[in-house]
């Protein structure tokens, strides 16, 4: 039983490779209903995080638990089944097929059901009203029967994210979710972002400090593979160490 209201905690966290110290004495804790950014320098193992919490690598030493039991001897489709789900691990959306099913083929997996070409109609029909619901909670049920292939970028990306909540997590992981867009765009899957939070936990990583000033509740900055500092992004903007480790420049962020 889960004492406390952290969804998702890290414990002496460590990964090395070959010598190479990539995660350092990690100490994460999400709170459950939060949105939870994880910034820093190119390079601060912000991605070798993703990795660990969904098993993608195995920590060299250290402990993660979520709601409250070690997970970290699980397996990735342990982590997934327990509702941990990373964005592109369901999210490499089939471009030849329509929008409506995409969303339907994640329904599936979901359902613990195979997605097969094979399969009748009518069996993948009985998930068009939930699927439907999805696209209208991300504004794309308007692009239902579209080739996915013939998507704008931005559109893609929040089609992922509507694949991503078809698996109904209670913990989303979102890596770099405004990667490549446009102004546009990046306002759009912001405001998204905040929307599909209400009753579920986002730890998401993020270069793009107006989207983290927006919408992150906390901040955890790395470096070099260790937490440089954490709290909210008036807290954390103002840290001396940050501005060092950023350099002092807010343009590319």
């Amino acid at each position: 039983m889960n004492k406390t209201n952290y969804i998702l905690e890290t414990k002496n966290l460590f990964k090395t490779f070959k010598g190479f110290v990539a995660v350092n004495d990690v100490n994460l804790k999400v709170e459950e209903g939060s949105i939870h950014a994880l910034i820093g320098p190119n390079g601060a193992g912000k991605t070798t995080c993703f990795n660990l919490l969904t098993k993608f690598h195995i920590p060299s030493s250290g402990s993660i638990l979520f709601k409250g039991s070690d997970i970290t001897s699980l397996a990735p489709a342990q982590i997934a089944n327990l509702g941990i789900i990373r964005s592109f691990q369901i999210s490499a959306v089939f471009p030849h097929l329509s929008v409506l099913d995409n969303v339907r083929v994640a329904l599936l997996k979901n359902l613990g059901i195979e997605f097969s070409f094979w399969r009748s109609s009518k069996s993948l029909n009985q998930l068009n009203d939930r699927a439907m619901e999805l696209l209208g909670l991300v504004g794309l049920e308007q692009y239902a029967d579209e080739l996915t292939v013939n998507l704008p970028y931005g559109r893609k990306r929040v089609l992922e994210i509507a694949t991503t909540l078809a698996m109904s997590p209670s913990l989303m992981l979102l890596d770099e979710p405004t990667q490549g867009m446009g102004h546009e765009d990046v306002m759009m899957v912001t405001d998204l972002i905040a929307t599909v939070a209400k009753g579920r936990t986002v730890l998401m990583v993020e270069h793009n400090m107006k989207v983290v000033s927006t919408i992150a509740n906390k901040i955890t900055v790395l470096q070099r593979g260790a937490v440089l500092a954490e709290g909210s992004y008036s807290e954390v903007s103002k840290n001396p160490q940050v501005l060092e480790a950023y350099m002092g420049s807010s343009e590319e962020h």
